[in-house]
């Protein structure tokens, strides 16, 4: 077997080894056992509810199990074929087995990267807030530019997005943009994105070609579930409508139908403009417990609250990644120390390494707590 393609063997065993630790191997077919015998209990649907989350955490379990044998069997089906092609001299069926290998090989990785998210929320759909900090211009072109990266991202994951508000820059860009992700796992993806993002670049709005430094801030929460009660007293909350504003043309809405809501204890606004005001009051309310999850999220993990308490202000002192387009080329990551040069790649969506160098370093805290804490 060729050097390339035993280093591609090393990295799916590698991957299959982690992918069975994080399900613990061992008592798996047990625990599938227990959840086949409460699925056969008649009295299950007697609270669809209970129900509905035993089938989904099931069903998490079989789909586990099968990565895991699926990607095991193709690895060892493989290894055959290479071993038969070099006994009979056959190099295209050589060739075939390690390009199936090296295929193998990027599914197996990101079938890694998916066990990592194993939060509470991280399975939700997911709101993704954009705002534009100091820099007036530069700022809102700058938060235009990272909501199209985030579509971009988003739609390569075949995920479903949704614009729930946007206000317009004064000359260019936007100064803020709401947005519902849905598709498995995608609260679990972009909750590393919280914070302050900063930009380098010759400005295209100068007339000097001057380097300008703009800062957007984004904030992440999870869509909360229909079985998880959050309780929003009526009293605590101000509902107002307002005319929306949009780009012009048929498109405007000519009644106050867009609404937002204020939530007094915590500061919490959230606002919907579609066209409906029933809609909008339903939209604007589930962001509102959204936010109010995470909230509560965030005071059970240390480290999650950690990085939302550094989204700060949009400015020095709170970024987490800077994207520095002058004088050369960067993205980096400043809580892992991950970069990469290819600016164009990550600015067109390309987002999975740097989530994923994140991923694992709050895998790797939350492993040391818990070994603090036994």
């Amino acid at each position: 077997m060729r050097a390339e393609a035993q280093n591609w063997v090393e990295a799916i065993e590698k991957s299959v080894a982690l992918l069975k630790q994080r399900l613990d191997w061992d008592t798996a077919p047990h625990r599938l056992e227990e959840f086949n015998a409460r699925v056969e209990d008649p009295t299950l649907w007697d609270d669809p509810t209970k129900a509905q989350k035993l089938m989904r955490e099931r069903q998490m379990l079989v789909d586990a199990l099968d990565v895991c044998k699926g990607i095991a069997q193709d690895l060892a089906d493989n290894i055959e074929l290479i071993e038969l092609g070099e006994m009979e001299e056959d190099d295209e069926v050589v060739k075939d087995a390690e390009d199936a290998l090296k295929t193998l090989s990027i599914k197996a990785a990101e079938k890694e990267l998916e066990a990592l998210l194993d939060g509470e929320a991280d399975s939700n759909d997911t709101f993704l807030e954009i705002n534009s900090g100091a820099g007036g211009t530069e700022s809102c072109d700058w938060a235009s530019m990272l909501a199209r990266m985030y579509v971009r991202w988003a739609e390569k994951k075949g995920y479903k997005v949704e614009l729930q508000a946007e206000s317009a820059g004064e000359e260019a860009g936007i100064k803020s943009a709401s947005y519902k992700i849905s598709g498995h796992n995608a609260y679990g993806w972009l909750k590393s994105e919280s914070g302050v993002h900063r930009l380098v670049r010759i400005s295209p709005f100068d007339s000097a070609a001057k380097r300008h430094t703009s800062f957007t801030s984004v904030k992440v929460y999870p869509v909360v579930d229909d079985n998880i009660e959050i309780e929003v007293n009526p009293a605590d909350i101000r509902i107002d409508t307002y005319r929306s504003s949009g780009a012009g043309g048929q498109h405007v809405n000519t009644t106050d139908s867009a609404v937002r809501i204020t939530h007094a204890p915590t500061g919490i606004v959230t606002t919907s403009s579609e066209k409906s005001q029933h809609q909008n009051r339903d939209i604007a309310m589930k962001a509102l417990k959204s936010r109010l999850y995470q909230i509560e999220l965030d005071k059970r993990s240390a480290l999650v609250n950690e990085v939302h308490e550094n989204a700060g202000d949009a400015g020095w002192g709170n970024q987490i990644r800077s994207y520095v387009l002058q004088p050369y080329q960067m993205v980096k990551d400043l809580r892992t120390n991950f970069e990469t040069s290819d600016t164009k790649g990550v600015l067109d969506g390309d987002l999975d390494g740097l989530m994923a160098a994140t991923l694992a370093m709050d895998v790797a805290g939350k492993s040391r707590s818990e070994a603090q804490a036994d």
